[in-house]
This record gives C-alpha cells, structure tokens and sequence, in this order.
C-alpha cells in the first residue's frame, strides 16, 4: 500500500553532482520532517529508482548526464502510472523559462535556484508536507460566483483570510485605502486575468507595480488563466506576476504556490 503524502513524504533528488544531491538532501532532511530521500544522478537512475518504490515527488537540475529534466519528467509519468507526482525543474534559468513558457505538461514547476536551497525546502514541504499560513490574507478578484466560491474554499481550508472582489475595480479601491501605509491591506493578491468591466487582471498588475510601485517580494501577485497562448502568458510574467495558476484549478497547486510565496515575501 502506498504511504501517505506527509507520514514520511520520499523525494527524489536528481542532479550529476553529488555535491548537489547532498547539499539539497541535507537541507531537506534538516527542513521537512520524516523526509527519505532518494539521490539519483542520472535518468537512467532515476528510473530504476522509481520501478523499485513510488516517491511523492521529484527534484531535478535542468541538464543531466544523460537528457534533461524535461526527459526526465516524462519518466516519472510514466513510472508513476495514474498518480500524480510533482515535478519541480531546479535552474539558474527558471525565470527564463517561466516567461518563455517552455513547460511541458509533464513538468509541475521550474524553481529558481538562485532562491536559495532553504526557499526550495519550503517550497517543497508545500507539496509533501504543507503547513498554513493562519491569518494571512489573500485579497482574490473573481467574477465568477461559482469559480470563486470552490476557489475561496481551498484557500480557507489552509487558514486564509480571503478578501473576495467581483471586479478590479473595487479591488483598487480597496487597496488605495492602504496606499502609503506599512500594511497594504493584503499579503498577496490573486486575480483572474480576464474579467467583466473595463478592467482587466492585467490592469490591476499593471497598477499595482508600476502606479502602487510594490514589487514582487513586498505584494506577490498570482494570476489565474486559462489561455493557452503562451506569448500571454509570458506578457504576464514580464509584467511583474510572480506566477501564473492555469485553469482548470488543481488545488494542490494552487495552495503550493500561494503559500510559497507568502512565505517567500516574509523573507524579505
């Protein structure tokens, strides 16, 4: 039978340096509770791994010995069957390739690297071992009724505090009320990239990092979409969202990214 996620999560640490595998391993194992680790240097590794137990989820440098960590994400789908294993892509490039939008759909994420081994241990105790945030709010611009309430949902379930707005408007009206102020009003903002009204997500990113001025750490921003055109997608990232959440909504994805960089902006 397999264990449950978080009982003693196993992570698959894939990178050609044993220095790496050991420096991430360590950090994880001081960081995330319980936590096996399985180092693997290669693909080739990875996948006898992988046929002799399941892990919960995998770590892995871009470029390895034998392919890349796009080859490597299409292993683990394959060994993993029908359940789902996070893939998380660690590179120096992870911004590049967000706002290129090189994902496959074998891919979870990409992490920057330059984030530092702690901030990657973070992130992935919210996939493995996910702890909430009580308290902190998340300011949600949604037109959708029903969107919004399974949205709002499954961010209650982790302790959030959600400041629902049908409409950009009245978001900004909001947070001009906190204008100038130590406390913005929100800890993080989340909005759906193509409202009804004059204004769009787009304009609400648009204001807040360039009419506000708060930058990514002091107001991280999340904007939730379902195009598919990548060339948008990458408009977006260039325009100063942190990340992007696609539609349909999976929650495990959501509530990792959202608790990632609420606690990524505590570091600041």
């Amino acid at each position: 039978m397999r264990h449950v996620v978080g009982d003693a999560p196993r992570v698959m640490v894939v990178d050609g340096s044993r220095l790496v595998r050991r420096l991430i391993g360590d950090v994880l194992q001081r960081e995330l509770e319980n936590v096996r680790i399985v180092p693997c240097a290669s693909i080739e590794e990875a996948g006898r791994a992988l046929a002799a137990g399941p892990v919960d989820l995998v770590t892995t440098s871009l470029a390895l010995p034998d392919g890349d960590g796009i080859a490597l994400a299409r292993t683990v789908r394959e060994a993993a069957g029908q359940t789902y294993v996070p893939v998380i892509v660690v590179s120096g490039d992870a911004q590049a390739h967000l706002e290129s939008r090189q994902f496959t759909e074998d891919v979870t994420d990409y992490f920057d690297k330059s984030l530092g081994h702690a901030a990657l241990a973070t992130f992935i105790r919210g996939y493995v071992q996910p702890q909430a945030i009580a308290g902190a709010r998340v300011l949600y611009v949604e037109d959708s009724r029903v969107v919004a309430l399974a949205t709002k949902r499954m961010l209650q379930r982790q302790q959030l505090e959600v400041l629902h707005f049908v409409g950009v408007e009245e978001a900004l009206e909001y947070l001009e009320s906190h204008r100038g102020q130590p406390d913005p009003g929100t800890d993080l903002v989340l909005t759906d990239v193509y409202l009804k009204g004059e204004l769009e997500g787009s304009d609400l990113l648009d204001r807040l990092r360039n009419d506000f001025g708060y930058g990514k750490r002091r107001l991280p921003v999340l904007v939730m979409t379902g195009d598919a055109n990548l060339d948008n997608q990458s408009a977006l990232l260039r325009a100063g969202a942190n990340d992007l959440v696609l539609k349909p909504i999976e929650e495990r994805l959501l509530v990792t990214k959202t608790l990632f960089q609420l606690r990524l902006a505590k570091l600041a």
